[in-house]
């Protein structure tokens, strides 16, 4: 299960249908199977967790390896037919599901999930089946539901049942069905009940059936009993604050959005279905990689359960997992007949990154040239003009820009990107991934006021503006402090001043130190708390807002 942290850097193309034979061609005259092994080779030992790596061309595969341990306890190693958790990749398995399921005449994607799960509550408006596949329902996530409601994501089990309960109990949408894509985890294990429901086999049962076994992936299911032993199985790892690698693996007997195992080896069987294809047909296919536009025309590049995009000029069909110890990612480039698999179960890899580094080894005469964005010089008097704190207009997104070593750094939750100037007031991210987001910023109004503009190439500019930040004294915090509860969730909030700031607790998790933004505003991990008051000024509650959650509703206890 994938949680998408705030991005400035996205990726979106459309995807090209025509797949055209095409022959890999290196640049290098170094044999590329030893240069994917230098990519892999810090994880190449006896003593750390790894990788299982599978590259295809024209269907076929042209090298594949493990790296690395499957099992530190017993110095099992890692290799092509090791058994993975892909945690979102799951996703187009679960989307290839229902599509079968149209196909038999059974549903439609128009109809209403509540049609078949009408424990969704009513929120006065469809929720289409065709809204979970594209995450455009406006069902906030389960993951982030599950963690406000004390819930330790990977050491608490957490069942379909669990989010079941926590879905039915929610009063609001984060938004209109279509009207805006966020990645929500909570649409794909409500499919996974539509086709539990329709075709009365559990999802694991009619996907084993209907895809894995007819596909040959033997060594492919969903996962829904977490205490089930599986062979070849490689366990999942963090590495802890002493540098040793601790286990870390999720207890899910929940499917749908996650939870399915599978090898690399199993992933080229799934990846050749989109050239010859041996389950759907061609129209299963080409349904796959489609996706609809939102509700006022503007691109959504998700299809089902498949991402759609570009890497330096070229299309791809992509989808990254990532869940506890480990981390997934499937990439196609459809005009070339090229894929990557990267499978690993320690938390620190990066597969989007590797899929990506193998693919500039196989496909470096391929890609388009890109655009440079030379860095130029600009002085610390000019840069300082653009300092602060930004606000996105229409909701509680704020960004710091700060000046640190003669650069202007982001800081967007935490998380600090350091800004390559093209011009005293045009920036791309350093280091960021796929085309560079451009960060334009204008002077508003007052000396004081500024505007920042982020442009990712295909998608809708954000806009923020400056805002003054609220330097609060111990006596302005006062006000805040008490116990806040909400009708969705059970656990007690409560929100203290210790050492001067605000700091608030909950059951099961460590206490969170309050940040604040501007007045009533406070960042919270990735997110903000926005206090309410009451007519007479009062503080009445706060409304929470997250990636994937959106003004959650809290009321403060009276004494």
């Amino acid at each position: 299960m994938q949680c998408a942290l705030y991005k400035i850097t996205i990726l979106i193309a459309a995807v090209s249908q025509a797949y055209p034979q095409s022959k890999v061609e290196t640049a290098s005259s170094v044999d590329p199977s030893v240069q994917v092994d230098t990519i892999f080779a810090k994880w190449d030992h006896t003593n750390s967790p790894g990788c299982a790596v599978a590259v295809m061309q024209n269907s076929q595969v042209i090298y594949k390896r493990g790296y690395g341990m499957a099992d530190l306890d017993h110095n099992i190693a890692i290799t092509p037919s090791s058994v993975f958790h892909i945690a979102s990749v799951s996703k187009q398995f679960t989307a290839a599901a229902i599509l079968l399921l149209v196909g038999e005449g059974k549903l439609s994607l128009d109809d209403d999930v509540r049609k078949y799960v009408p424990e969704v509550p009513d929120f006065g408006t469809p929720i289409t089946l065709r809204d979970l596949l594209h995450h455009v329902s406006g069902l906030r996530d389960q993951l982030e539901l599950l963690g406000l409601g004390g819930w330790r994501i990977y050491q608490d089990l957490i069942t379909d049942d669990d989010v079941l309960s926590l879905v039915a109990r929610q009063k609001a949408l984060n938004f209109s069905p279509g009207s805006r894509y966020m990645y929500s985890n909570t649409g794909y294990t409500l499919l996974a009940q539509v086709v539990k429901r329709v075709s009365g086999k559990s999802l694991r049962e009619y996907t084993s059936a209907n895809l894995f076994q007819p596909l040959g992936m033997e060594q492919t299911h969903f996962r829904d009993d977490h205490a089930e032993i599986v062979k070849n199985i490689a366990y999942g790892y963090d590495l802890g604050p002493d540098g040793t690698f601790r286990l870390s693996v999720p207890n899910f007997d929940s499917v749908g959005a996650t939870s399915l195992l599978t090898t690399v080896e199993d992933l080229v069987k799934w990846d050749s279905n989109f050239y010859q294809p041996r389950v759907g047909g061609p129209a299963f296919t080409e349904q796959m990689l489609h996706h609809d536009k939102l509700n006022d025309g503007e691109a959504n590049d998700y299809a089902f359960g498949l991402m759609t995009g570009s890497y330096k000029g070229l299309p791809i069909v992509d989808h990254l997992g990532a869940d506890a110890g480990y981390r997934a990612d499937l990439l196609r480039f459809p005009e070339q007949h090229f894929s990557a698999a990267v499978l690993c179960n320690l938390s620190a890899t990066e597969p989007r990154d590797l899929t990506r580094q193998i693919a500039d080894i196989y496909l470096v005469k391929s890609f388009k040239e890109q655009p440079r964005h030379d860095a130029v010089q600009i002085s610390g008097e000019q840069l300082s003009r653009w300092t602060g704190l930004f606000r996105k207009s229409d909701e509680d997104s704020f960004l710091r820009i700060s000046l640190k070593e003669g650069n202007l750094w982001l800081n967007t939750h935490g998380i600090l990107l350091e800004m390559q100037p093209a011009s005293d007031s045009r920036f791309y991210l350093k280091n960021s991934f796929g085309s560079p987001a451009e960060l334009v910023f204008a002077q508003e109004g007052s000396p004081a006021g500024a505007k920042l503009t982020v442009k990712n190439e295909g998608a809708k500019p954000l806009v923020f503006e400056r805002v003054a930040a609220f330097e609060a004294s111990e006596k302005d915090l006062v006000e805040y402090a008490g116990s806040y509860v909400s009708e969705e969730i059970d656990p007690v909030y409560r929100v203290s001043i210790e050492g001067g700031q605000l700091v608030m607790r909950r059951p099961k998790n460590p206490p969170v130190k309050l940040e604040p933004l501007t007045r009533d505003v406070f960042a919270i991990g990735p997110g903000t708390m926005r206090f309410t008051r009451t007519s007479g000024n009062k503080i009445s509650g706060f409304l929470l807002n997250t990636d994937q959650t959106k003004n959650f509703k809290f009321s403060k206890r009276e004494k």
